[in-house]
């Protein structure tokens, strides 16, 4: 169960062994036939022959067109990678996306651009007549500021408060140097990147070249009119069909019906209508399209008009920015979180509808990171990090039982009485049948009697182990703050800073294909 890392000191356990993770994502890694009409190829390095094939009608048009977006995109870097690659034929992409979260956000962001860098890296020594690029996506549509705002840094929350509207990508940072100037120790990194940069997408686009530019990832900003342009014909679909609502209740009935719990829903239209300082849904009431919470309407003819001038004005919610993403990109496989994983199940009969190859889902890499002096914490105690996985109350029954000189079970006391109560039915029924309910009743009330006796004997034990259950606890509070896995709520830095070295090794450490979680012991 427990496999060593050569790379670093680490431990894995399979991700069905932590309880944590729906049956959906299970039984999709698990290659459950009865999931088979929801994806095309399965997240298995042999699946990438076909994937390819999939790809291969990529056109060279969008493949300049995608080049040169990028090199205006990244023109005021000090480092620029080189894109040409793009433009050959034989050159594919593998794609992870996140919000513009503050300092990268929690520590899972960092998880999944390594995954999607080893995928390529493993991708180019299977499959060397190819090559692979790593591509960031970056959600600089999403509007959700209140997501992203915040960051978790030694124990404390940092926010940036800012009254700034719509896409987060376009939010200007000359207010943000206060709020940075304001912060405890950070990096260079991340002070030149917000300092030198004009906008949030920029400032997210100059640390991640930095901190991954040279293993070869690509941050893609897709808030173009030029990339927006090449799908027109599904915002047109969508505004003027419904069809795509229809198509993903489809899949969404038919994973009710396999007992799975789907995790998105489509609205009849799935745009917002996107300005300078606004990202609001569109409507049709009646024969006009409205923009909710705007003045803004627009009839058939005029959105046709609309649609064909400014396609950049139509933001895709989460049913289409997939779609979105593969038809601008030579792209083989997504790597998201499980949520994502889960609703991009949901959306293979959008893709049918559009004859565009659906990519290969794959869940990113899972960690938990032990500082020294955590781990030492463990030894002491006696305890697997994966006991940490349980709820406190279970957590702290099985470590009490087990460091107790004492049987605190009082199920061979409560066993023995059956035979005595067995008794006590035959005479009953024997003299009144009527009976028989009353010695029930008492059995029932001495079965009670000791199982409550049972949990004061081991309260009283906790007690007795007082000292060691805080440590276990505090433990655990620690590598899960506020009851939050660690890589969803602690950042980066609180890492980084402490080990410089950390980017290369979880690189050498992480297998993109191995699904299961790893603790890493940090140096």
């Amino acid at each position: 169960m427990i496999n060593p890392s050569l790379s670093m000191n680490t431990q894995n356990y399979p991700i069905d062994s932590l309880n944590s993770f729906a049956s959906l994502l299970l039984d999709y890694l698990a290659d459950d036939s009865k999931l088979n009409n929801f994806y095309e190829n399965a997240p298995k390095l042999s699946e990438f022959g076909k994937q390819i094939e999939l790809k291969k009608s990529f056109s060279l048009l969008k493949r300049k067109k995608l080049v040169q977006v990028l090199q205006r995109q990244y023109q005021h870097l000090d480092s620029i990678p080189s894109f040409e690659l793009l433009t050959d034929e034989k050159t594919f992409t593998v794609t992870t996306g996140h919000q513009l979260n503050l300092f990268t956000g929690p520590m899972y962001v960092i998880y999944k651009i390594i995954t999607t860098i080893n995928l390529a890296k493993k991708l180019t020594s299977t499959y060397p007549d190819y090559h692979f690029v790593p591509i960031y996506w970056m959600a600089s549509e999403d509007h959700d500021f209140e997501e992203i705002n915040h960051f978790n840094y030694l124990d404390r929350t940092f926010t940036w408060s800012s009254k700034q509207k719509g896409a987060v990508g376009r939010f200007e940072l000359s207010e943000f140097i206060p709020f940075l100037n304001e912060l405890p120790e950070t990096h260079s990194i991340f002070t030149d990147a917000y300092s030198k940069s004009k906008t949030l997408s920029d400032a997210v686009r100059r640390y991640m070249q930095s901190l991954f530019g040279k293993y070869g990832l690509i941050c893609l900003d897709a808030d173009d009119p030029n990339l927006k342009s090449d799908f027109t014909s599904v915002i047109e679909t969508d505004l003027f069909e419904n069809s795509h609502l229809g198509l993903v209740e489809e899949k969404n009935q038919s994973l009710l019906h396999l007992g799975y719990k789907p995790q998105i829903n489509a609205r009849e239209i799935n745009f917002f209508y996107l300005t300078t300082t606004s990202r609001d849904r569109i409507e049709r009431i009646g024969d006009r399209y409205h923009v909710l919470n705007q003045a803004i309407s627009f009839s058939k003819s005029d959105m046709e008009t609309e649609i064909k001038t400014f396609p950049e004005r139509f933001s895709p919610n989460v049913v289409l920015r997939p779609l979105y993403q593969e038809i601008i990109l030579p792209n083989l496989a997504y790597i998201g979180g499980p949520a994502e994983v889960a609703y991009w199940l949901q959306l293979k009969g959008i893709f049918d509808r559009h004859t565009i190859a659906f990519p290969i889902i794959l869940p990113r890499n899972f960690g938990l990171i032990i500082k020294s002096e955590q781990r030492e914490r463990i030894q002491k105690l006696g305890i697997d990090p994966i006991d940490l996985f349980q709820n406190d109350l279970d957590l702290k029954r099985q470590f009490v039982a087990k460091n107790s000189a004492h049987d605190l079970q009082l199920q061979h006391e409560i066993d023995a009485l059956q035979p005595i109560f067995n008794t006590l039915i035959s005479k009953a029924n024997a003299i009144d049948v009527t009976l028989v309910q009353s010695v029930l009743a008492q059995q029932k009330k001495w079965t009670n009697g000791l199982e409550k006796l049972e949990k004061k004997i081991k309260k009283a034990e906790e007690r007795n182990q007082d000292t060691r259950v805080r440590q276990l606890m505090s433990l655990k509070n620690q590598l899960f703050p506020q009851g939050e896995w660690q890589e969803r709520h602690d950042n980066f830095l609180n890492f980084y800073l402490l080990n410089p070295h950390l980017i290369e090794n979880l690189l050498k450490t992480f297998d993109p294909l191995l699904f299961e979680l790893y603790v890493i012991n940090l140096s």
